[in-house]
């Protein structure tokens, strides 16, 4: 039997991250960090086991700080899990619509319920997490207060739900990585739960051309001549180079560098590169 897997995520219980915990490992012990880098320093220095950390919200994009620090730290992802995000307006009991003045959460769970929120004149104000502004909420008892957090969140701080399904559109979703260290990836991977691990590979790349004409149209050919599909790719600043305008690309491959067609097209893109760092293949997740 495989054991538990100390997993270091942000916020507080009840957070999503905290629930990308839950539904990626068996037997996880969730352990709360305050800061995303805080989650890699804890993998890297062994601290944790295991960490997970957004890295791309269907609604808002690319998490641009843990690709970052997924570059700085250079600790392989061996599995992601995708995460639905359901959003509600939580407060003390008794607490009303009518009665609200004051609205806490993330920046990015107020983003993606800012429809609802422009309804009604509410002074908002930004935490450093979602279950974080629920918590808040409740330990200061803080009437004409509400927070945009899951709707899980409300029992275990002792709130109500004012309003449930807040969020912006229907299918929103957040896709978190799960990192390890090299000396203790397979034991990671070990504690997965059966579905985190029966869906089709994807391999997580980065790349940087040389600057001169056509390079990144000959890098990105090596894959479509041999018809891989990319599902992700997006560029960020190559700041360890000390000049300007020098980028990394960062691509999501549908495919195992262990098939022929994607080894050949890996040995294809390192002759256009300056650089390409595999970060890790595993299986794509499911969404619910």
């Amino acid at each position: 039997m495989i054991g538990q897997v100390r997993a270091g995520s942000t916020g507080e219980p009840g957070a999503f991250a905290e629930e990308a915990v839950l539904r990626f490992f068996a037997t996880p012990v969730a352990v709360p960090s305050s800061s995303f880098r805080a989650v890699f320093e804890g993998v890297s220095d062994g601290t944790l086991e295991a960490g997970v950390v957004p890295v791309e919200s269907s609604l808002l994009g690319t998490i641009r700080e843990n690709l970052d620090l997924l570059w700085e730290f250079d600790l392989p992802v061996v599995g992601e899990v995708s995460v639905p995000v359901r959003l509600a307006l939580l407060g003390l009991p008794g607490e009303r619509l009518e009665t609200v003045e004051r609205v806490y959460s993330i920046s990015a769970a107020l983003a993606q319920a800012d429809a609802f929120l422009r309804s009604r004149p509410w002074t908002v104000q930004t935490t450093y997490n979602t279950a974080g502004a629920a918590r808040q909420v409740a330990e200061r008892a803080e009437r004409g207060a509400a927070a945009v957090a899951s709707a899980r969140v409300a029992p275990i701080y002792g709130l109500e739900v004012i309003a449930n399904d807040i969020q912006s559109g229907s299918d929103n979703h957040t896709r978190f990585a799960v990192l390890a260290r090299r000396d203790s990836e397979a034991a990671v991977r070990a504690g997965a739960a059966t579905l985190a691990i029966a869906g089709p590979p994807r391999t997580s790349l980065v790349f940087a051309v040389r600057n001169v004409p056509g390079s990144l149209v000959r890098a990105l050919a090596a894959f479509a001549d041999r018809g891989l599909n990319l599902s992700r790719l997006e560029s960020r600043p190559w700041t360890e180079r000390g000049s300007r305008w020098e980028y990394l690309f960062w691509v999501d491959l549908d495919a195992d560098p262990a098939d022929a067609a994607c080894a050949e097209a890996l040995e294809a893109l390192s002759k256009e590169t300056e650089v390409v760092r595999i970060l890790g293949t595993y299986p794509r997740a499911p969404e619910d």
